[in-house]
């Protein structure tokens, strides 16, 4: 673990924490404070995660980790970095309404400072909605520490006028009634698919219903924070043309965000992209479907010279070195999965 004699100037302190199965770091970037949650061994190459707005990495990724096989082949060949977006750890102290606002540019720099202090190089990253923005905003603005990008229900424009307006009310609403349930619903909304919702004759969901409850422990202030650096962000659309790594998009079909995704995937190189779209879902696909998400994440891996446990002779501390994959891989029929509809954008290296 580094020391503070030897991380740079951006930073001033590393608390640490026990956090449930692994290390909670708090560290003082040339932004501000932030989290970083730390599974596995160091020695690994690192995989990066950000989850999306009024969530952290328990309540965005704990469905897709809790998945026996996806959680082996994921530990078992990366050190998990989770990155909660400043201010959306468990227990975090509320935001001074004083406090200088963050852009999605500051949110990048953060994680590059993050890299920075725990001294890793190229990083795998995995975000979720707004947390995708900011890792691909990431990838951009430092092209050679990105070796492979996996987005699920990502953003690449300015926000839609009708993103807009919503946002804006949940930041008022936020701002003078806190986190109330008008809030957690447009969130949920935002999240979640109208089948897992439920309704007046069918139950809501049980990951809606502990979705619904991890919000109630967020900081209001704080998850405006995010908000508003997102509702402002730019359009990035160009800058994918900029993308020196391989890009895995998952996005549901009955995403809020699904056009975007499309939008995204469509601007990307095709040799280097593939896009799965998973049926009867929400934007929110690694809590609503996690188990759609784990074969693609194999065949991607594998282009990385990454199995799963035990199954050859790997090891993970060698550095990802990408290698051919075959678009073969991500045909339905070979996946056992029944995605509507697939589409897929690979690289024949």
């Amino acid at each position: 673990m580094p020391t503070m004699a030897d991380s740079t100037d951006s930073f001033s302190i590393d608390m640490e924490t026990s956090s449930p199965g692994g290390k909670e770091h708090f560290i003082e970037t040339s932004k501000g404070l932030i989290s970083v949650a730390i599974f596995g061994d160091q020695d690994k190459p690192a995989l990066i995660t950000y989850p999306d707005i009024g969530l952290n990495y328990m309540s965005c990724f704990q469905g897709l980790f809790l998945c026996p096989e996806a959680f082996s082949l994921l530990l078992h060949n990366f050190c998990l970095y989770h990155i909660s977006p400043p201010g959306h750890e468990w227990g975090a102290a509320p935001t001074s309404r004083d406090d200088p606002a963050l852009s999605a540019d500051d949110l990048a720099d953060q994680v590059a400072d993050v890299l920075d202090y725990f001294g890793l190089g190229a990083v795998m990253c995995l975000g979720v909605t707004g947390g995708a923005y900011v890792l691909t905003l990431f990838a951009i603005k430092y092209t050679r520490r990105v070796i492979g990008l996996i987005l699920v229900s990502p953003l690449c424009k300015t926000p839609s006028w009708s993103e807009w307006l919503c946002n804006k009310v949940v930041s008022n609403v936020l701002y003078y009634y806190g986190m109330c349930g008008l809030v957690k619903e447009l969130l949920l909304m935002r999240y979640f698919s109208k089948e897992v919702r439920g309704g007046s004759l069918v139950p809501e969901a049980d990951v809606v219903q502990s979705c619904r409850r991890a919000l109630g422990e967020m900081q209001s202030l704080n998850v405006l924070r995010f908000l508003e650096a997102l509702n402002g962000r730019a359009d990035i659309t160009d800058g994918l043309k900029r993308l020196q790594c391989r890009t895995l998009i998952f996005v549901g079909e009955n995403s809020t965000f699904h056009l975007e995704s499309l939008h995204m995937t469509s601007k990307l190189d095709r040799r280097f992209s593939a896009l799965i779209e998973v049926g009867r879902c929400g934007s929110l696909v690694t809590e609503e479907q996690p188990d759609a998400m784990l074969m693609p994440l194999e065949y991607f891996l594998m282009g990385y010279g990454l199995y799963r446990p035990c199954e050859l002779n790997i090891s993970p501390r060698s550095p990802l070195s990408p290698t051919s994959i075959s678009p073969e891989l991500f045909n339905p029929e070979n996946m056992g999965l029944k995605l509507k509809p697939i589409k897929t954008r690979v690289s024949k290296a």
